[in-house]
């Protein structure tokens, strides 16, 4: 497989894994939007406004090809955590477009490189990388965060398989169905603990 190839599959499944990451904002409230669901405070706006700095920094920065609206920097602790939710001051409307403004600089960056293209992540321990370690980061940490909004979304009304290309190969919408899936993994794990 060409270097080409690699680029173009992975750039694709970012697209494909940032649209499912969308979708599950779809139908929400402004409060659940924002609001923590896990002790931490993880919460959905937050996720997506997270990936926008991750997308300006290691697809902008970290590549030499620095985004339009300044970023923190890298080492500072209280700003970066400040990207993992939304003020009240900021709208659901602003965060979304800043995400497409960071999503598109990192594909003009992805088309615009060599999948060799060299880059620097200061915080990493070997700093020297290349576009297609960072496009690998980027993918994965997109995946990640877009699992746990999965799980977030289900939490706060049941909705899976949001966002484009979803779907979950275990629900069929039913809440029937999702029941005696729910009560069949609950009856193996019953049973493996009882033999344990």
């Amino acid at each position: 497989m060409t270097g080409d190839l690699v680029k173009a599959a992975l750039h694709d499944e970012l697209r494909w894994t940032r649209a499912s990451l969308l979708g599950t904002l779809d139908g929400l409230t402004e409060y659940d939007a924002r609001r923590p669901l896990t002790e931490t405070g993880t919460n959905l706006l937050g996720l997506v406004k997270h990936l926008a700095l991750t997308e300006a920094r290691y697809l902008g920065e970290v590549l030499g090809r620095p985004f339009a609206e300044p970023l923190p920097r890298w080492d500072d602790s209280a700003a970066n955590r400040a990207h993992l939710w939304a003020a009240e001051h900021e709208t659901r409307d602003e965060v979304l477009a800043r995400y497409a403004q960071a999503c598109a600089h990192a594909d003009a960056t992805i088309d615009a490189l060599p999948v060799d293209a060299p880059g620097h992540v200061p915080w990493w321990p070997s700093p020297e990388v290349r576009l297609v370690h960072v496009l690998v980061h980027v993918l994965v940490e997109t995946a990640r965060h877009t699992g746990h909004a999965d799980i977030l979304r289900e939490g706060l009304d049941g909705a899976v398989g949001t966002g484009a290309g979803a779907g979950s190969p275990v629900d069929d919408g039913t809440r029937e169905a999702r029941a005696r899936y729910r009560a069949q993994v609950e009856a193996a794990a019953r049973a493996a603990a009882g033999r344990a």
